[in-house]
């Protein structure tokens, strides 16, 4: 079994709890079985590039922080990249056309952060966005959703490990799982979200630092899948209740 994280970076291969964390080679983003989002669908949902290549998504919670997750952010070393490096495109379903690009001020990364724990990262931005019908913030939540909710992702992760190259945004609906769940596909720890759907759907690579919502409130930023993109174990999302005071510290 394996884990993989959904950030496009080298290969890589670290051990957690008898499993392995293989972050993908190439660039193919797209949601597993997912469908196709409409102007303004998702106005809060952002793309993440580095250097000018796309690399993660985000959530805009204010007019100036990004929620995003921190191995999106960090060096091999766990070190954040200089926040100049990062441009964020909001308002667009289409990363490479359209839409408002704002580069980072600041990035702040947990301080616990590290395998795989405490994935979560804010970019604050240079200059505050102008909200409109296609860029909006969404609300943090502040409780976890009730195990079965329905829970809607969103983002440019591939269709499948070396699956086909969509040029618009792509969304899906999971299922917040239980805890033995979650156990059952040997990780589980505080802070942590599963969202459990069926084979062939799911979060994918590309997908990392983009939101999961409930009720119109992010309730958790895309981490890492089990055992390849659309596989049958739940996927793994930081969960935003959790890391509520953190967040909420920093923004404000």
């Amino acid at each position: 079994m394996s884990i993989l994280v959904f950030t496009m970076a080298k290969l890589a291969i670290a051990a957690l709890f008898g499993l392995f964390l293989v972050p993908a080679l190439a660039y193919d983003p797209r949601i597993v079985g997912g469908k196709t989002a409409s102007a303004g669908q998702f106005p809060y949902q952002v793309a993440l590039k580095r250097s000018g290549s796309f690399l993660c998504g985000g959530s805009i919670i204010s007019s100036t922080f990004i929620l995003t997750a921190a191995h999106c952010v960090v060096d091999g070393n766990n070190n954040a990249y200089a926040a100049s490096l990062f441009t964020v495109v909001a308002g667009t379903t289409n990363y490479n056309s359209g839409g408002v690009s704002k580069t980072g001020k600041k990035v702040y990364v947990h301080e616990s952060y590290g395998n795989f724990k405490n994935d979560i990262a804010l970019i604050e931005l240079s200059s505050a966005l102008t909200f409109s019908s296609t860029i909006q913030p969404i609300a943090l939540a502040t409780s976890a959703p009730p195990t079965g909710a329905s829970i809607l992702i969103s983002g440019w992760g591939r269709l499948s490990t070396s699956g086909s190259l969509p040029s618009q945004l792509q969304y899906n609906t999971l299922s917040a799982a239980t805890t033995s769940a979650c156990a059952s596909s040997g990780v589980n720890y505080a802070g942590l979200l599963c969202l459990a759907h069926s084979s062939g759907h799911g979060a994918c690579n590309g997908d990392s630092g983009g939101p999961a919502a409930y009720n119109g409130k992010i309730v958790g930023v895309a981490n890492f899948v089990v055992g390849g993109c659309g596989s049958s174990y739940p996927d793994g999302y930081a969960l935003v209740p959790y890391f509520y005071n953190w967040i909420v510290a920093r923004v404000n």
